[in-house]
């Protein structure tokens, strides 16, 4: 196996459904755990100039993000898809590929079924694809377990927003790494 760093200029960042009406579902991760860990990760893209894709799912009535995303990055255009796979919405498909990233890196709810599928479809198109496991919520352990399972044995890394932070940031004593550690100060103190 050989390994090298995640640069945060080979990244884009899917967050898949974190929205109200379906992060309540999540049973895996304690709502706020989440919506931090979200938070912190939005604030990483901000941070590194990471491009973020955002899709969501109909529930009725206009979807509506988990708040931290919007107070991190400010508005950003919703991808409203009606599968459950990201890649097999065209639009969605299409603001993650024209990116030129070749690392996706996917967080949302429900990781036996957004994540999942689009992570499969993007190892599938060649992308290098990372699930930010704290920043995701699966249905039930024993089902988000046989999903990341799954992801593994397809070339799918699960990793941390710790991770993440590190690789990103190289050197903690550096400006942006000093930030990244602050921010995951913040999110592990709540």
């Amino acid at each position: 196996m050989s390994y090298a760093p995640l640069k945060p200029e080979d990244a884009v960042i899917l967050f898949a459904d974190l929205q109200a009406g379906i992060v309540e579902r999540a049973a895996t991760i304690e709502i706020d755990r989440l919506r931090r860990a979200v938070g912190a990760l939005a604030k990483l893209a901000k941070l590194f100039d990471i491009p973020v894709v955002v899709t969501t799912a109909p529930v009725g009535g206009t979807p509506e993000l988990v708040p931290e995303i919007g107070a991190a990055l400010g508005a950003l255009p919703l991808n409203t898809r009606t599968t459950t796979d990201a890649f097999l919405d065209a639009p969605t498909r299409n603001a993650i590929l024209a990116t030129g990233r070749m690392t996706l890196i996917v967080a949302g709810v429900a990781t036996e079924i957004v994540v999942q599928h689009s992570a499969l479809s993007g190892a599938a198109l060649g992308l290098a694809v990372q699930v930010a496991i704290d920043a995701c919520g699966g249905l039930s352990p024993r089902t988000e377990d046989a999903a990341l399972r799954r992801l593994v044995a397809a070339g799918v890394a699960p990793t941390s927003l710790a991770s993440l932070a590190g690789q990103f940031a190289g050197d903690f004593s550096q400006p942006r790494g000093a930030a990244a550690l602050g921010v995951l100060y913040e999110m592990a103190g709540g």
